[in-house]
């Protein structure tokens, strides 16, 4: 699909998170595309979310948080299945 109008410069928190936005969504395609066929590929995910920390510095920094919604974005994969 080709987008044949073109985006004025944007805003880059905007552009930012558009890009956030379909990472998310062709990753998580990609995840559920495999899992189907590798179901132990969620097991082996959901063994790492201990390794899974918040990237931000300071008092905005939440590890258990970021697990928290890696755990849920699992358990919705296994619903799927």
């Amino acid at each position: 699909m080709t987008d044949t109008n073109p985006t004025p410069h944007l805003d880059p928190l905007v552009e930012a998170r558009r890009r956030e936005m379909a990472t998310e969504h062709l990753l998580f395609g990609t995840v559920r595309f495999l899992a189907r066929r590798h179901p132990e590929l969620l097991d082996e995910l959901e063994g790492s979310l201990d390794h899974l920390w918040d990237k931000v510095e300071g008092e905005a920094r939440d590890d258990a948080a970021v697990r928290k919604i890696a755990g849920r974005i699992i358990k919705s994969l296994r619903a799927e299945g």
